[in-house]
């Protein structure tokens, strides 16, 4: 395809004034605002029930996955629009009773447990209570004396215990078998002297000592416990009545046991107590209760006008979801081709080639395994438990959500032009093919980066070019100030590209035309 490219865009050409054409005082309209914001929207009404004729093949790659892989039992739930919509279960969660699992059965979910701690610091956040930027030992004062790796290391803040990049070292094995020490015991450690890999703020590193100490600061900070806090400020109010901390509270019938596959038979694994490093690994959790969590996290996209009515704020959500440290790793590859991972809080972030955004979580200990993913473009999620030790199904979580968005054809929302973007289109589609000055247009950069007899000789030569106007198409937005659109014209196709300014009233600061054969 030949392209003919008229560039109509920022670069100062050192014209004099008498070249530059005065700018209207037209008064200026207040015209954007909360009012006129038009959110994102799915486009097909039907995509849930093209999602729910896919749930067969779902289950059937839940029930082999778990049979392949030697599950004593896997849970799993699929959550759209604000609900669980299909939820399954295989195997047995107590393989001496020949117990079944239910949605109501509880598994350790393990470090899926990071993102309740991690929404707990950013509610106390929110309510002024810390700051993110501040030094962990104004919270934990034991804190103040621990020896870094260097003598020009930072003091560790909030936000890098948050983003696993404190500079402690990866320590899985070791933390997982810390679940029940104390807060004395925490305190211990830290008395006794941290090793650290790497300076603070220099790398991600999976820590999950860095949320036992945020687990810490929460219960320093709110006076109660980190356990009674996240569940009277995060649970409770999404209506997680069933999740408990401590395995003993649980009834027998309700409580998955864990297991590990050995010698070709199965052996069940102990189970610790609750304690100070549950924080960043510790809570149970039935699919019922977990899917409310899915369906919160997923009702804080797109960003709209709508009255807030979560335990944290819709934007607060949002901050989780955002990378903010890059997986040292990275980038991966896929099917799809490359991708990009990190660590958001709490929550790993991943977008792949096809530009598909994941928040997602896994949790691995001695007896269970689970995974939880979103794809907050597409409305939904996905979650699965399982009571075999390290038995991750994320990998039957993949392709489970593969599966739907194929087969059910699933496409993300659709951005509608804003009101700006359409009056400026409008208003430019005036001045085709005949160029006119129309000052009030535009902003005060726009002559002054190319004049106007410029201007009027480039766009003339576009449209003979390209022949007279037939038709203009819709305008695109790829966000609230910024567009393109194609006319189609008797010979070619001319394609319209504009970006507004911040100001109150939009202006046009950068025009780009671009003729298609």
């Amino acid at each position: 395809m030949k392209l003919l490219y008229i560039t109509i865009a920022c670069c100062f050409l050192g014209l004099s004034a008498c070249q530059q054409p005065e700018k209207s005082n037209s008064q200026s309209v207040e015209i954007q605002g909360t009012s006129h914001y038009l959110p994102p929207y799915f486009e097909d009404n039907a995509r849930l029930e093209k999602i729910t004729k896919a749930f067969p093949v779902a289950d059937n790659i839940f029930k082999d996955f778990a049979t392949q892989n030697h599950y004593p039992s896997i849970a799993y739930g699929i959550i759209a629009d604000g609900k669980l919509i299909h939820s399954g279960i295989a195997g047995n969660s107590n393989l001496e009773k020949k117990q079944a699992p239910t949605t109501k059965t509880l598994y350790r979910i393990a470090s899926m447990s990071k993102s309740f701690t991690a929404m707990a610091i950013l509610k106390l956040r929110d309510e002024g209570k810390l700051h993110l930027q501040d030094p962990a030992h104004l919270y934990i004062p034991e804190l103040k004396n621990i020896k870094y790796l260097t003598s020009d290391a930072p003091a560790i803040t909030i936000q890098q215990l948050l983003t696993m990049s404190a500079g402690f070292p990866e320590d899985n094995p070791w933390g997982d078998r810390q679940l029940e020490d104390t807060d004395q015991e925490l305190i211990d450690l830290i008395n006794s002297g941290i090793s650290f890999s790497n300076a603070p703020g220099l790398s991600y590193e999976y820590s999950n000592l860095g949320f036992a100490l945020l687990g810490n600061i929460i219960t320093r900070v709110s006076g109660i416990s980190y356990q009674q806090y996240i569940t009277d400020n995060i649970m409770k109010p999404l209506g997680m009545n069933d999740s408990k901390w401590e395995y003993t509270e649980i009834p027998s019938e309700q409580l998955a046991l864990g297991y590990h596959w050995v010698n070709e038979q199965w052996q069940e694994e102990p189970i610790l107590h609750d304690g100070a490093f549950g924080a960043m690994g510790g809570l149970f959790c039935s699919i019922e209760d977990f899917s409310k969590y899915v369906a919160f996290h997923l009702s804080a996209w797109p960003p709209r006008n709508d009255p807030e009515n979560g335990p944290v704020k819709r934007s607060t959500i949002r901050e989780m979801h955002q990378v903010w440290r890059i997986n040292d790793n990275s980038p991966g590859t896929n099917q799809f081709g490359p991708f990009s991972y990190g660590y958001a809080y709490g929550l790993g972030w991943r977008r792949d080639a096809r530009g598909i955004v994941r928040i997602s979580h896994s949790g691995g200990l001695p007896g269970y395994g689970s995974e939880w993913r979103i794809l907050p473009d597409y409305g939904i999620g996905i979650v699965s438990f399982s009571n075999r030790r390290y038995g991750s199904p994320g990998f039957a979580n993949d392709q489970v959500i593969d599966t739907l968005i194929t087969l059910a054809g699933l496409k993300p929302r659709t951005l509608p032009p804003s009101k700006i973007l359409e009056q400026r289109k409008t208003e430019l589609m005036k001045l085709f093919p005949d160029w006119s000055e129309s000052p009030e247009l535009f902003a005060d950069n726009f002559y002054l980066d190319k004049t106007l007899v410029l201007r009027k000789s480039e766009i003339n030569a576009i449209f003979e070019n390209a022949g007279a106007i037939k038709a203009v198409g819709p305008i695109t937005p790829f966000n609230q100030l910024r567009g393109i659109f194609e006319i189609q014209c008797e010979k070619k196709k001319v394609s319209v590209f504009f970006t507004l300014t911040p100001e109150n009233n939009p202006l046009i600061q950068q025009l780009n035309l671009r003729v298609i054969d």
